[in-house]
C-alpha cells in the first residue's frame, strides 16, 4: 500500500524578479514499510523534495498524499499538525536542544501531541534504550558524542510513531564507524516495518536502501519504481 504518492508536483521560488524551477514534474511512491535513498547533486531539488515529502514546504503545482491524505494545499498550521503525528525527521546537524537532558529532548514531541505526562516519559525511555541510551538519560547533548546525538536524534524521530522516518544526511557529521552504527540502528528500524526516507550524496550510505531514487534538474531520472 502507498504511503507517499506525488503527481506532478511544481515548486517554483521567486528570487527577485526571477522564477527558478526547483522541482518539474515529480511522480513518485513509496509503499509502506520501504526504505528508499533520495540521491543527487548540490542543486538537483533533492532538499526541496524532502521537505515537501516531510510538509514543511507546500508544492506550487500537483498532488500529494501522505498515509491517504492529501496534503498538498493544507495550511501552514495544518502542516505543522500533520508533521507531529506523520513524519519523524533526522538531520545532520542533530537539532537537539542542548539545554534540555536527553529525555525532556526525546519527550517533546509527545508533549506537543498532548500525551499525559507518565506515558511520554514511559515511552521516551523505551525508545531511547531501544538505540541503546538507557544509561544517559539524564545527560545533556553537549555532554554526548556525535554518534550518540544522533541517536537521540533517531529516538526523538520515532518517539510519535510516525509514518514515516525522513532523514537528511544523517550521518554527514559522522565518522565512519558512528555512522555505521546509526545506519545499523536505520536497518533494524526498517526490518521492524518503519518506512524510511534517506537523503543523501553518499552513495555508501545509498547503498543501505531497498531503492534508490536519482533526482537531477528537479526531474527523477532512475528509481521512480519499486522492485
Amino acid at each position: 500500500m502507498p504511503i507517499i504518492e506525488t503527481h506532478n508536483i511544481i515548486k517554483d521560488y521567486d528570487m527577485g524578479k526571477v522564477q527558478v524551477r526547483a522541482l518539474n514534474g515529480i511522480d513518485l511512491t513509496i509503499e509502506q514499510g520501504e526504505f528508499v535513498a533520495i540521491m543527487g547533486p548540490s542543486g538537483s531539488g533533492k532538499s526541496t523534495l524532502m521537505h515537501i515529502i516531510g510538509c514543511l514546504d507546500s508544492p506550487s503545482e500537483g498532488s500529494y498524499l501522505l498515509d491517504t491524505l492529501q496534503v498538498s494545499n493544507l495550511s501552514k498550521s495544518d502542516l505543522a499538525a500533520i508533521r507531529n503525528k506523520k513524519v519523524g525527521f533526522v538531520f545532520q546537524t542533530f537539532n537537539l536542544l542542548p539545554h534540555l537532558n536527553i529525555l525532556k529532548n526525546v519527550e517533546l514531541p509527545l508533549m506537543y501531541a498532548g500525551i499525559p505526562y507518565k506515558d511520554r516519559i514511559k515511552r521516551a525511555r523505551e525508545v531511547l534504550a531501544n538505540v541503546g541510551l538507557s544509561d544517559r538519560l539524564r545527560h545533556k547533548p553537549g555532554e554526548l558524542s556525535g554518534g550518540q546525538r544522533q541517536r537521540v536524534a533517531i529516538a526523538r524521530a520515532i518517539v510519535n510513531n510516525p509514518a514515516i522516518l525522513l532523514a537528511d544526511e544523517p550521518t554527514g557529521n559522522l565518522d565512519t564507524q558512528a555512522g555505521g552504527d546509526i545506519l545499523s540502528i536505520f536497518s533494524e528500524l526498517h526490518q521492524k516495518g518503519h518506512t524510511i526516507i534517506i537523503v543523501t550524496h553518499d552513495q555508501a550510505v545509498a547503498n543501505r536502501a531497498d531503492r534508490i531514487i536519482r533526482i537531477i534538474d528537479g526531474k527523477i531520472v532512475d528509481g521512480n519504481l519499486a522492485a
